[in-house]
């Protein structure tokens, strides 16, 4: 019995020749599955950039997770450090850019416009104003500030009895939460690492146009031994405009 000639089993084998491109090529395959260098990007394309920031507004972190960044920030400024003022300032320097942005953030969720938009409204509205005097900006701090941050209002705002002192005002946490999962040893007794959201209530006096220092304090109590006094001492500037806004009657 005779066999089939070689050449026509070698194209059996072979199968039909396949162009470039189509979807039987190999080396098109292989090209098309090559990963991607860069972010990976999920299968529907959205990012969190893509997200509405203020779909986000109720949204609840895990007290787990932010222990645990915390403590890893505290641990980064700790690095290098020559005593608790310079930790302290550290933390406060992490906490400053954050009140910027917070800012920001906390008109542009209070604006009209943006709750039009995420209703579906055409309406539009001039976004809240800015405060130009000392206690509506406190109180911006001690309300809707502290409740993006930590879901209530701060405890108390306190002004400076003393008259050597008129540029100095207090917001009081009675059991802050940067305070809950950190343990302070006693040698440094003095440490408050508050000093991250004095950061924050820094960055938010400036972004509103008001310089300020801002400093925590230990203040314990039987029934509040965290209990924090965050101190703002704001500058000669500040100060002499307001006495002009008050003449003028601007409230």
């Amino acid at each position: 019995m005779s066999l089939p000639p070689r050449h026509s089993t070698v194209l059996s084998i072979s199968g039909p020749p396949t162009i470039p491109g189509a979807p039987g090529d190999r080396s098109s395959l292989v090209q098309q599955t090559q990963p991607s260098s860069g972010l990976r990007v999920p299968s529907n394309r959205k990012t969190i950039y893509d997200r509405h920031l203020n779909r986000s507004r109720n949204a609840e972190l895990s007290r787990a997770s932010f222990a645990y960044l915390f403590a890893e920030m505290v641990t980064y400024a700790q690095r290098r450090v020559t005593g608790i003022q310079d930790l302290e300032r550290r933390l406060n320097e992490q906490g400053y850019p954050l009140g910027l942005r917070l800012l920001n953030l906390l008109f542009y969720r209070s604006s009209p416009t943006s709750a039009s938009s995420l209703s579906g409204s055409s309406t539009t509205s001039s976004p809240p104003n800015r405060p130009l005097r000392i206690l509506p900006l406190l109180h911006l701090i001690h309300g809707p500030l502290w409740r993006l941050l930590f879901q209530r209002p701060a405890d108390a705002i306190e002004h400076s009895i003393s008259p050597d002192t008129p540029n100095e005002y207090m917001i009081t946490d009675n059991d802050p939460l940067v305070n809950t999962y950190i343990s302070v040893p006693k040698e440094m007794s003095m440490l408050n690492c508050a000093a991250f959201v004095a950061g924050i209530i820094e960055g938010v006096c400036d972004g509103c146009g008001f310089e300020a220092k801002v400093t925590a304090h230990n203040q314990p109590s039987e029934m509040w031994p965290s209990r924090t006094v965050f101190l703002v001492r704001f500058g000669e500037s500040v100060m002499e405009r307001e006495k002009v806004l008050e003449r003028a009657g601007v409230k």
